[in-house]
């Protein structure tokens, strides 16, 4: 197994990253694989709705594995990484990892920390999902650096073309610079509100405008206080409200990921024949 990692990220806050990770990463594990979620934001939120609410109290976390990798010291396998009752792992966050961004800043091959990780661990799954922070710092370019594939979630409340420019820059800079197999899966519209024109017309214009550059999942997030509660109580959406419309539309996403996927395999054996 090598497994396909996966960067959730927006530079904007508040756009159901942790969330779509928290139901990405329970969706995949239902789907029979196995899933190493990584909390890459110093406030901790994947950490927190995956059922720990202080964080600051775990013994291990992500910024002391970079830690150990920028001062070459030796990992033991599954070092710090928990284990989630919905079949899934997590190799936490909290408020260190903020000064870990400043160490970066001098380190020798900073941007390629967290990948050097990764590969301590990438053989065990088939999936490693990364939680990005909200800003477009030295901890998502390692993010970047260590993917292969991205989710853009973006929230349909407001026109988030200037942010998502940004965002496309900073890809397009770091899979010149370093990491050439960077690929975008998708934009995924989040905290969609069905019941009002705007939310229509935000989604509607986000496909328009961005649809024959990159994909724009099919699967919308319904916006929905359920999906919050899930958080609350370290579930994901599948635990907590497996009927609900936010648990289809978990679903879907999930099988549109798998469905990238096995579209890149088919093109790439292609090639090699």
């Amino acid at each position: 197994m090598n497994a396909q990692i996966l960067a959730l990220v927006n530079q904007k806050g508040g756009v159901t990253k942790s969330t779509s990770c928290v139901n990405l990463a329970a969706g995949l594990a239902q789907a029979g694989k196995k899933v190493l979620a990584v909390d890459l934001d110093p406030q901790a939120s994947l950490t927190i709705s995956l059922g720990h609410p202080q964080p600051d109290q775990l013994p291990v976390t992500i910024s002391d594995m970079m830690g150990k990798v920028l001062t070459d010291q030796p990992i033991t396998p599954g070092e710090g990484i928990l284990h989630h009752p919905e079949g899934f792992d997590l190799m936490p966050s909290d408020i260190q990892l903020s000064g870990m961004e400043v160490s970066l800043v001098n380190a020798m091959s900073r941007e390629t920390i967290l990948r050097q990780y990764l590969d301590t661990v990438r053989k065990q799954y088939t999936h490693i999902l990364l939680d990005c922070q909200p800003s477009l710092g030295m901890l998502t370019v390692n993010a970047l650096a260590a993917a292969n594939r991205i989710i853009i979630p973006v929230s349909a409340e407001y026109l988030p073309a200037k942010g998502l420019e940004q965002l496309l820059q900073t890809v397009a800079k770091v899979r010149r610079q370093i990491n050439p197999k960077l690929q975008i899966d998708g934009i995924l519209l989040a905290m969609v509100d069905n019941r009002t024109n705007f939310a229509k017309e935000i989604a509607g214009l986000i496909r328009n405008t961005y649809g024959s550059k990159i994909n724009v999942f099919s699967s919308e997030i319904p916006h929905s206080v359920r999906a919050k509660e899930a958080s609350a109580e370290g579930k994901s959406i599948f635990a907590h409200d497996p009927n609900g419309k936010v648990a289809a539309a978990y679903k879907n996403l999930t099988q549109e990921v798998i469905k990238i996927e096995k579209q890149r395999e088919k093109s790439r054996a292609g090639v090699s024949r």
